[in-house]
């Protein structure tokens, strides 16, 4: 059954919401950033809401520098329930495991020059296991085909999300996260088409996450994936300054829908 995950965002020390595709390596000042919300409240705040109400799988990001300190005091809050990425290699996965996080999540490390590299994945799977591991293949829509993004979405792969690539690298982890990098943040709906494609060729649990706006996108999300793909939301939830979506409802939710498939 399709299940809400959490999120937590930090960016410069801070839990942030931010439109994805305004994120950029190069944007030292944040000049191009467009930030959704600022919290006044630290990131152990938003990590103990989801203790106290049972939102297993949450995950939490790190968008840049200056966020370990952020991270380590949610990852503390609840220790081996959230997962953590953001900077992860193989040289740091474990230290982040013995921090307290349940799993790492990967991207910008498995793609050295925008390449998929299979001894850098290897490498992950033997230093933290793979039930410790999660690929982040957030991606860009290209006509028809998705890509796999990196450097904060700002960088194409090579790879392509396909039924062939999901089911090779299932092999070496224990779920995907896929953000649909052009609807993050804007909070304009989700890409239906890519959760469909996810679903039918997925063989393990996948997390999507950009664009949901309204809780019946729970149910959307649950009928087109039937029932294989969770959901997360971020800027459009009232926790993060929206008003959309009550976090309340997805708690309600899921405690409706107890078939947890992490």
């Amino acid at each position: 059954m399709t299940v809400f995950r959490g999120c937590i965002d930090i960016h410069a020390g801070k839990v942030k919401q931010i439109v994805g595709g305004t994120l950029s390596e190069s944007d030292e000042d944040g000049r191009e950033l467009k930030t959704n919300f600022i919290a006044d409240l630290p990131s152990e705040h938003f990590a103990q809401l989801y203790k106290d109400n049972n939102v297993i799988g949450a995950h939490i990001i790190k968008l840049g520098p200056n966020c370990d300190d952020a991270a380590i005091a949610a990852l503390r809050t609840w220790k081996d329930a959230l997962q953590i990425g953001g900077g992860i290699t193989t040289e740091n996965a474990k230290s982040w495991i013995d921090k307290g996080a349940n799993k790492v999540i990967v991207t910008s490390y498995l793609f050295p020059d925008a390449k998929f590299n299979l001894k850098r994945l290897e490498s992950l799977v033997q230093t933290v296991g793979k039930d410790r591991l999660v690929i982040d293949l957030s991606c860009r829509r290209r006509g028809d085909e998705w890509i796999v993004a990196m450097n904060k979405w700002q960088t194409l792969t090579e790879t392509k999300i396909t039924k062939e690539t999901l089911e090779f690298l299932s092999k070496y982890c224990s779920e995907f996260l896929v953000h649909a990098a052009d609807v993050e943040g804007l909070c304009r709906g989700i890409d239906q088409e890519l959760v469909v494609a996810l679903a039918n060729w997925s063989p393990i649990v996948v997390t999507y996450a950009g664009g949901a706006k309204s809780i019946e996108d729970l149910e959307l999300v649950e009928r087109l994936s039937d029932g294989k793909i969770d959901l997360t939301y971020g800027s459009s939830l009232d926790i993060f300054g929206g008003s959309l979506v009550k976090f309340q409802d997805c708690v309600n939710w899921n405690k409706t829908h107890r078939d947890f498939k992490s």
